[in-house]
C-alpha cells in the first residue's frame, strides 16, 4: 500500500515552490490569491504556518487543543524568503510524519477531534496544493500537480467524495476551487479524519477507502496484522466500502473498522455496519476476528463499543446482528455484548440490541 507520509509531504512542496519562485519578482502582497481575499503573499506564509502547526501537533501529542505558538516571519522577509520558509516548514512536518508512530493520533477539530501521521500529512498537503492553486490563480501561471499525490489526498481525507476520473479536478471541486460536470458547486467544505473509537483494550479504527483499496486486493491496509490476519470478512467489508465510495455514497462513520490492541498496535479483526441507519433508525453490524487472536473476548469488547457509539446518535434507535444456527461463539459474543434475540430463520438468527429512542 502506498503510504501517504513524508515522501509525498516533500512531493507537494518541492512542486509548489519549483512553480511560485519563477514569480518571485513580482509583488505577491498587492494581487489576490485567486478566489481568496488573502493576498498572494499572505496565502504563501498561511502556507507555512499551517505545516509547522501541523507538525507541532504531532511532536508535542497534542490531545486537547491546538499547540499555542505561531510562526512570524521577520520584518524584510522577500518573496524568496517566504519560499525558504514553507520549504523549512515542510521539511519538519516531513520529518514529523516519519518519526511519528502509527498509533499516535493527535488533536484536529475536523470531525472527530483527532487525526493519525497519515491524517496530518495529507491535511498539509492539501494546504500545499490548495493554496498553491490559488497563488498561481492571482499570479496568472499554470499549475498541475501530480495525479497520484491528489488521488491519495482524496482517498484518506475526502471519503465522502465520489471521486473523479481527473483527481486533481475532483479535488479543486471538493475545496471549493472548480466544477465538476453533473455536481453541485461546493460552497462549503471540510475534510474528514478517520473515526476513532475507544475501548478498553482495542481501538476501532475507521478504514479509509485508501486502506480499503489495499485491503480488497489482499493486503494489510496499513496494519500491522496478528499472524492469520486480516480473516477474509474484512477483505469482503472493505469490498464493499470501496464500492460505496466510488458511486459517491460511503459515509465514513457508517463504515468499517479495524480493531488495534492497545498493548502492541497488532490489528486483530474488523467490525463494522452494512450501512447507514434505515428509515426506522435501525443499523446492522458485522465482524470477525483473526484465528491467532480468537478466545480473548476483543469481539465482545468491540461490539459493545461500536454498538454504544451507534446509539449515543439521534438517528439510532437499534443495533442488529445475525449469525449462522452453527456459529455458537458468535452467539455467545452478541449475547455477552447484551443483545437480545429477535427472530431467526433456517440459515441465520437475528438478535437486536435497542436504545433509549427504540
Amino acid at each position: 500500500m502506498r503510504s501517504m507520509g513524508g515522501e509525498q509531504v516533500e512531493e507537494a512542496v518541492a512542486g509548489a515552490v519549483a512553480l511560485l519562485r519563477t514569480a518571485t519578482d513580482r509583488d505577491w502582497a498587492a494581487v489576490p490569491a485567486g478566489r481568496l481575499e488573502w493576498s498572494c503573499r499572505y496565502t504563501a506564509e498561511h502556507i507555512a504556518s499551517d505545516l509547522i502547526a501541523y507538525a507541532g501537533q504531532l511532536a508535542g501529542r497534542a490531545t486537547e487543543a491546538y499547540v499555542p505558538f505561531e510562526i512570524t516571519l521577520d520584518d524584510g522577509t522577500d518573496n524568496e524568503g517566504v519560499l525558504h520558509v514553507v520549504e523549512t516548514t515542510g521539511a519538519l512536518l516531513a520529518a514529523t510524519v516519519r518519526t511519528t508512530p502509527r498509533e499516535v493520533r493527535a488533536f484536529h477539530p475536523y470531525p472527530f477531534r483527532s487525526a493519525n501521521r497519515e491524517g496530518f500529512a495529507a491535511m498539509g498537503i492539501t494546504e500545499v496544493l490548495a493554496h498553491t492553486h490559488d497563488i498561481a490563480e492571482g499570479l496568472g501561471l499554470t499549475y498541475e500537480p501530480p495525479a497520484e499525490l491528489c488521488a491519495d489526498v482524496l482517498a484518506r481525507i475526502f471519503p465522502h467524495v465520489q471521486p473523479g476520473a481527473d483527481p486533481w479536478r475532483t479535488l479543486l471541486w471538493a475545496t471549493g476551487r472548480g466544477e465538476l460536470p453533473g455536481r453541485a458547486p461546493v460552497t462549503e467544505w471540510r475534510w474528514r479524519n478517520n473515526l476513532v473509537i475507544e475501548a478498553e483494550r482495542l481501538t476501532l479504527q475507521g478504514v479509509t477507502p485508501a486502506a480499503a483499496t489495499d485491503l480488497a486486493a489482499g493486503g494489510d491496509g496499513g496494519f500491522e496484522w496478528v499472524e492469520s490476519g486480516p480473516f477474509q470478512g474484512t477483505r469482503d467489508a472493505a469490498g464493499m466500502l470501496l464500492k460505496a465510495y466510488e458511486a459517491g455514497v460511503h459515509r465514513p462513520e457508517w463504515g468499517v473498522f479495524v480493531l488495534v490492541r492497545r498493548q502492541d498496535g497488532r490489528a486483530v479483526g474488523g467490525m463494522g455496519f452494512h450501512g447507514a441507519p434505515d428509515e426506522d433508525g435501525r443499523v446492522e453490524i458485522g465482524y470477525d476476528v483473526a484465528e491467532a487472536a480468537r478466545g480473548h473476548g476483543y469481539a465482545t469488547e468491540a461490539l459493545r463499543a461500536l454498538s454504544a457509539w451507534a446509539l449515543a446518535r439521534e438517528e439510532v434507535t437499534s443495533v442488529f446482528a445475525t449469525t449462522e444456527h452453527a456459529n455458537l461463539a458468535s452467539q455467545a459474543v452478541i449475547v455477552r455484548a447484551g443483545f437480545t434475540r429477535v427472530a431467526g430463520d433456517e440459515e441465520q438468527l437475528a438478535y437486536e440490541l435497542r436504545g433509549p429512542r427504540g
